[in-house]
């Protein structure tokens, strides 16, 4: 998910922006509905008003059709139409009043007001598109379809919502589009991380995104160039190396004096012997892929690492099932097991190690004393247990670099006098 937090992001704020948008339309649509049904509604009053005096004056039907007809409503005279209206209409709005009426009455005590208070309702129905008002009151009631009055029309609001919602939804699409040169530059970036130098960055584009792909398209020439030049010094360094310890082992051979011949023979010797690791660790350190890996039994690794060595076999216990397989560069692999041998027997108090699987973890173990400083500090260039052992100390620190590039981490345990080094 975190690869894609951009496009999550995105894809987030449209959906709340869109939510937030049909929420409000939704909203406005209510208010703005009932508003109108709330004014429309007001003209129950007249119609009340007509057919009140209609049944105090006794007039007739003809004569209250004339009066409805003028506000065009018509009285809803066919039975079947009046329940369905009553029975599937939609109810708008219903309220219910009273009536206050004053009449001048006689007795024998001569003239008074006689005031009259009357309960009734009023309600406002939609059915099929056309709008009823239905008049309830203690002497009867009265269904009345508005000629005039059209149901709420939501299709301005619909068409402005649309238009909003098609507007939000362009704009992110645009946004999301400008996005896919940062997908495709993603890509790249991860192949350009496993090596592949061949990739190219540039872009026409002018754009931000186009401006940063140029300048990691000029990051990678310098890059190359760089490490072009770094592969060309250090070849040619180990060559002109080598050539002068080359001559100087023939001619340490002519010497007459035997203590002065095993002295320069093992001066040259550890010369040819920094001048491999060297290397090693500059093909540890440039190695770009996984190409070069290939499945091999780990009991194979570790015989080709004790004939590296140069160890008796006796000197080594092998306890590692036949069946387990890794997927590794040969030669290096083999080199830091090659080391991590060296390093037990030189540092052992039996001159033995074992080699042991625990937990799927390749593990060397050796008697001796406990490291005087934490695993770290060994595996830095240049560092040594014991000054005068005869070492560079780029043992350890080739183990680790070689691990790095499989994936793995050299981890150290000490456990009642025994040394566990854990390719982890």
């Amino acid at each position: 998910m975190k690869k894609h937090a951009v496009l999550i992001t995105i894809l987030f704020a449209l959906s709340v922006s869109l939510l937030s948008l049909s929420a409000t339309f939704w909203e406005f649509y209510k208010l703005n509905k009932q508003q109108y049904v709330d004014h429309i509604f007001t003209k129950y009053s007249v119609i009340t008003q007509i057919y009140k005096e209609h049944q105090q004056r006794q007039s007739s039907e003809i004569m209250l059709e004339a009066n409805l007809a003028v506000y065009k409503l018509l009285v809803m005279k066919d039975k079947k139409m009046h329940q369905n209206v009553l029975n599937k209409g939609e109810i708008l709005k219903r309220e219910g009043f009273k009536s206050f009426d004053t009449a001048l009455m006689i007795n024998q005590k001569g003239l008074y007001t006689k005031n009259s208070v009357t309960n009734l309702r009023a309600t406002m129905l939609e059915f099929k598109e056309q709008i009823f008002f239905y008049i309830e009151t203690p002497n009867g009631n009265i269904l009345i379809e508005d000629e005039e009055l059209e149901p709420y029309d939501y299709v301005n609001l619909l068409y402005a919502y649309s238009t909003i919602f098609m507007i939000i939804s362009f704009a992110f699409v645009l946004v999301l589009h400008k996005l896919r040169p940062l997908i495709r530059l993603r890509k790249k970036l991860v192949l350009f991380g496993d090596g592949n130098m061949q990739v190219s960055f540039k872009t026409r584009s002018c754009d931000e995104i186009g401006l940063v792909a140029n300048e990691i398209e000029a990051t990678k020439e310098k890059i190359k160039t760089i490490l072009e030049s770094r592969t060309l010094f250090l070849r040619n360094l180990m060559h002109e190396l080598k050539t002068p310890i080359a001559k100087g082992t023939i001619a340490t051979q002519m010497l007459d004096s035997e203590k002065q011949k095993k002295r320069f023979t093992s001066i040259f010797h550890r010369l040819e012997s920094l001048v491999t690791e060297f290397a090693l660790i500059e093909e540890v350190t440039s190695i770009a892929d996984t190409k070069n890996f290939k499945e091999y039994r780990l009991v194979d690794v570790i015989d080709g690492a004790i004939d590296m060595a140069m160890v008796e076999r006796e000197s080594v216990t092998i306890d590692i099932a036949g069946d387990i397989r890794v997927n590794v560069n040969y030669r290096l692999y083999t080199t830091a097991i090659k080391n991590m041998i060296d390093n037990a027997i030189k540092y052992s108090t039996d001159k033995h190690v074992k080699i042991v699987m625990i937990e799927r973890e390749l593990c060397f173990e050796n008697r001796g004393e406990c490291l005087s400083h934490p695993l770290q500090y060994y595996i830095e260039p240049f560092t040594k247990e014991n000054p005068s052992k005869n070492s560079f100390g780029l043992g350890l620190y080739l183990v680790d670099s070689i691990l790095k590039a499989h994936g793995q981490v050299l981890a150290h345990e000490y456990d009642n006098g025994v040394n566990r080094f854990i390719f982890a």
